[in-house]
């Protein structure tokens, strides 16, 4: 399985930059799925550290035991508009995973803890001049591709 910090070791500019998607703004959003396997969207918290890429939660949220039954899940970065004249937009940032819970309940107080393991990291932003979208993907088999999109 792949860190978020072997991510950061091969490619530190592209790391950098989805961290700072990440950082504009507390509340993320994350992508777990329900038991019947169908979506379910929260609201989280992510924290880098130097261990690696981090989400938690409150005692036995359902978004806990969805990631206990099913470790797959996507992170997307908090999000801005773009400007008022569609010049200027920093992007957003996506990372898609495998959730592993770090011991059986990380608090004291029951909470949960997860290190995420990467698959994919996305950063889509606009690209100069601001006619077109430019993603850069990020995988750990192929390395980091980028795409143009009018």
């Amino acid at each position: 399985m792949t860190s978020w910090n072997d991510l950061a070791d091969a490619e530190p500019a592209f790391a950098t930059r989805v961290r700072e998607r990440f950082g504009i703004a507390r509340h993320c959003t994350m992508a777990t799925l329900r038991r019947d396997g169908g979506p379910r969207i929260s609201g989280t918290e992510v924290e880098f550290g130097d261990g690696g890429l981090f989400v938690g939660s409150m005692a036995n949220a359902v978004k806990a035991l969805d990631l206990r039954r099913d470790p797959r899940v996507a992170l997307h970065s908090p999000t801005v508009d773009p400007s008022e004249d569609n010049t200027s937009w920093a992007g957003e940032a996506k990372i898609a995973g495998r959730a592993e819970e770090i011991g059986d309940h990380a608090g004291e107080d029951g909470s949960h803890r997860f290190r995420i393991y990467v698959t994919e990291v996305v950063l889509t932003r606009l690209g100069e001049p601001a006619d077109h979208l430019v993603i850069e993907s990020w995988h750990p088999d192929r390395g980091l591709e980028r795409r143009e999109r009018r």
